[in-house]
């Protein structure tokens, strides 16, 4: 692991740092706030996984997160969105190749050689992190969004226990029923819809739910909204009877003034799970 940059920031260190991803096959940068608490032991950590044509910057510095988590005393982790590099996959769309990974494993070509997110963001780089840094990995909490949202919500229903507490801002909610998933999918994992399954959060909802706390906020202004189909996550939370707060919030759209206008809210939810 290398470090790229740290800076003083809220009373911690924001770090930048890049390592030779395994999974990945490819150098990868991400992102970790640690607070003050960090330099006595280790703290709990929040994993914000961040949207289409991101990386890991732009939550670092747009989300307004850090002054958040130094309050509570949490460290923040972003991961990078795709694989990265001159021999890495990609294409026109900004919906499909760099910056669009989904965080799943590609099992078509020419993705499968490099597009593994779902294993980097689930298993290679908690275990990067737990090694590096003052992290307590009993106690984790999972953000995203809108894509990242996605993956949030995903990743925190099929991975029980490990995540006390899931939210999401703006997130795509049923992905295998919109444009936003069925085109990525079908790229990545091929035409058989039934391998599709596992990485919808609504059909995830209804099969499985999540064992904890459950937040969710989307913008009634919101210019994708349309491709993000809250109601679908709505319905299957219904059905299930899953304990959760699904808000709309009047007004608001897809962009980091209406994440950043909630924050404060988010990490306060998960602080609770964290600190309960």
């Amino acid at each position: 692991m290398q470090t790229i940059s740290e800076n003083a920031c809220f009373g911690g260190t924001q770090g930048v740092y890049s390592h030779t991803s395994e999974v990945c096959a490819c150098d990868m940068t991400f992102a970790v706030f640690l607070p003050h608490e960090a330099r006595d032991g280790p703290v709990p950590v929040l994993w914000y996984l961040s949207g289409l044509t991101c990386t890991h910057e732009n939550a670092m510095t747009k989300a307004g997160a850090q002054a958040w988590a130094a309050e509570h005393g949490i460290a923040l982790i972003f991961p990078d969105t795709s694989p990265r590099g001159d021999d890495v996959a990609d294409d026109d769309a900004y919906d499909l190749g760099k910056g669009a990974g989904f965080y799943i494993n590609a099992t078509q070509d020419p993705w499968a050689k490099h597009f593994r997110m779902w294993d980097y963001v689930s298993a290679e780089l908690p275990a990067l992190v737990a090694e590096n840094f003052a992290l307590d990995m009993d106690r984790q909490a999972i953000t995203g969004h809108s894509m990242g949202g996605h993956g949030a919500l995903t990743l925190a229903m099929s991975l029980p226990g490990r995540f006390r507490s899931v939210s999401a801002f703006s997130p795509i909610c049923n992905p295998t029923g919109g444009d936003w998933g069925r085109k990525q999918f079908s790229a990545y994992l091929g035409e058989a819809e039934d391998s599709w399954a596992a990485h919808d959060a609504s059909l995830l909802m209804a099969e499985r739910g999540f064992d904890g706390p459950l937040l969710v906020d989307t913008g009634t202004a919101d210019q994708f909204i349309d491709l993000l189909r809250p109601e679908a996550l709505a319905e299957a939370v219904a059905r299930r009877r899953q304990p959760a707060t699904i808000r709309l919030q009047p007004g608001y759209d897809h962009s980091y003034f209406f994440v950043s206008s909630f924050m404060e809210e988010h990490v306060a939810f998960h602080a609770d799970a964290l600190y309960g």
